[in-house]
């Protein structure tokens, strides 16, 4: 028997466990990167792309990832685009969601015994409300130019595999993962309180592109630069500032917006 393999396990079956672990570990780079191409896979992972690409193709056949084009924000260049590969909604079961249903369930009770959607809206207020003192105290501690990288560590602390960059006019947030899409589909309250106070941490208004909760691989939120409104066009100057009147201004604005709606 070779050394590394389990009790009993022939040179085959061996074989097998480390195909099942490489394969994981292909699986588990795109849940915490976002859609991934070959060779973002292959760079990450140590691996040849030949072999990424055979890992990819017993993935695909499990329905685990699916390939698609990779979306692109902003000009687009010469060329055919990039193939990317996301997880499937079996593939994200396969992690962490395995009490979605009961979620649902509470929520839905919450929606018709106690106030309908006003009252699953202000439940999802109150736990993002828990959540965000986290966050609020990464933000704060962070230079202004660095909030938003900030918040993106304090979210992946949670689960979420966020990342920030940069973006024209602005920066994009991206959360490769969502410990609570399965419900948020059926309840972008969710999604909506979390914009919200993405808003009021970071002190300006923005808007979400895309959300894994609508079938997009990413959760994406824009945050402008100072002085230009979500959508990239130049705003009236106010940028970050927090004042109350500005603060209250955003959040109604976020909550107004297309958060958890997928309006890309």
């Amino acid at each position: 028997m070779k050394n590394g393999g389990a009790v009993g396990e022939s040179p085959q079956e061996e074989l097998a466990t480390g195909e099942r672990s490489t394969r994981n570990r292909v699986a588990r780079s795109i849940l915490d990167h976002g859609p991934s191409t070959v060779a973002d896979l292959a760079g990450r992972l140590g691996l040849t792309q030949a072999a990424v690409r055979r890992h990819l193709d017993a993935l695909v056949s499990d329905d685990v990832v699916a390939a698609r084009e990779q979306r692109v924000y902003g000009a687009r260049t010469r060329g055919r685009p990039a193939k990317v590969f996301a997880l499937t909604d079996c593939g994200r079961d396969a992690f962490d969601q395995s009490y979605d249903v009961l979620a649902v369930d509470a929520l839905r009770w919450i929606e018709e015994n106690a106030g309908g959607e006003a009252a699953v809206a202000a439940f999802a207020r109150d736990r993002m409300e828990a959540q965000a003192e986290a966050y609020r105290r990464a933000v704060e501690a962070a230079d202004p130019e660095a909030r938003t990288d900030a918040l993106a560590r304090a979210l992946t602390a949670d689960g979420y595999a966020a990342t920030a960059r940069n973006a024209p006019v602005g920066e994009q947030l991206c959360q490769h993962h969502c410990p609570v899409a399965h419900v948020a589909e059926r309840y972008p309250q969710l999604c909506e309180a979390e914009t919200e106070v993405f808003s009021r941490l970071l002190g300006t208004h923005v808007q979400r592109l895309a959300t894994i909760a609508h079938g997009d691989g990413v959760c994406t939120t824009f945050i402008p630069k100072a002085g230009h409104r979500p959508d990239g066009r130049p705003g009236d100057g106010s940028g970050g500032t927090s004042t109350t009147s500005n603060t209250d201004k955003t959040t109604s604005q976020a909550s107004a917006s297309t958060a958890g709606r997928n309006p890309a």
